[in-house]
């Protein structure tokens, strides 16, 4: 994936990056658990589905060197879940995010 650099056309929240990124994330008051991510886009992230977590509810995602990130679990299917951020991700912040991937997988 081409970083965007100082690209000003903005980024289509569709396009996904393959990633293999361990996580932490929470929904409401249960404690932090560590997932993996599949695959990211600056709209949001494919993860792998753990118990207990409700779709259609906001969580939060921890990811090394970054901000809490909220986000909605949109969707299950079977052992994925899909959630949309709450606010698409700032080009240069998904850059980092998928190099970071890159460089660790």
């Amino acid at each position: 994936m081409a970083p965007h650099g100082n690209n000003s056309q903005p980024t289509d929240p569709r396009v996904r990056a393959p990633v293999t990124l361990v996580c932490d994330v929470r929904q409401g008051q249960r404690p932090w658990q560590r997932v993996r991510l599949r695959n990211i886009s600056p709209g949001g992230f494919c993860m792998e589905w753990m118990p207990g977590l409700e779709v259609n509810r906001p969580l939060w995602i921890r990811i090394a060197g970054l901000n809490l990130i909220q986000a909605n679990i949109r969707w299950r299917d079977g052992p994925m879940v899909g959630c949309e951020f709450s606010a698409p991700l700032y080009p240069p912040i998904f850059d980092h995010i998928v190099l970071q991937s890159n460089l660790a997988g």
